[in-house]
């Protein structure tokens, strides 16, 4: 059975960028893709039907435990279950929701954010600007084309189109 709805690359409003760290100098900040609990919700119901799939989440010590399991057209069950620990912001909703997004991950749900280009925004904020979003979508615009992308990608304001003003 092809899990299409799940291993059907992730759009750019799927994705939610992070900032990982910021370099040493100070002057760039490294990010990564993650896909939102919302989109795993919504590919699990467009792959299989809302009534199709549940997740059931377990406290472990440290944080939590998801399974999926998901009934396949022939009625065969399948279940996956993947853990992650408790985030430092909302930890207990963070921590469910990252133990989703993991569990999905076995699904083919995301996978290929693993395979996304190292990302690098010149900046020294220690937060996205507002002008690096359009580059970034426009970067997973040009992944799912199947265009090449490098290993390291680094954004820089002078990339951005200027904004048009308005009166």
């Amino acid at each position: 059975m092809e899990l299409t709805a799940l291993t059907a690359p992730l759009t750019a409003h799927e994705i939610e960028w992070r900032v990982q760290s910021q370099t040493k100098d100070g002057q760039k900040i490294i990010v990564v893709p993650y896909i939102t609990n919302r989109s795993v919700m919504q590919r699990f119901d467009d792959q299989f039907g809302w009534a199709g799939w549940q997740n059931e989440i377990k406290e472990i010590e440290g944080g939590f435990l998801c399974t999926i399991t998901a009934v396949l057209p022939g009625g065969e069950i399948v279940r996956k279950t993947d853990g992650a620990s408790r985030t430092s912001v909302e930890p207990v909703k963070g921590g469910i929701s990252d133990a989703m997004k993991r569990c999905a991950v076995q699904f083919g749900l995301g996978r290929a954010l693993y395979d996304f280009p190292k990302v690098f925004i010149e900046t020294t904020d220690k937060y996205i600007p507002n002008w690096a979003t359009p580059l970034l979508d426009k970067m997973v615009d040009k992944i799912n084309a199947g265009g090449t992308v490098r290993d390291v990608v680094v954004l820089k304001p002078e990339h951005a189109k200027p904004m048009a003003k308005t009166a």
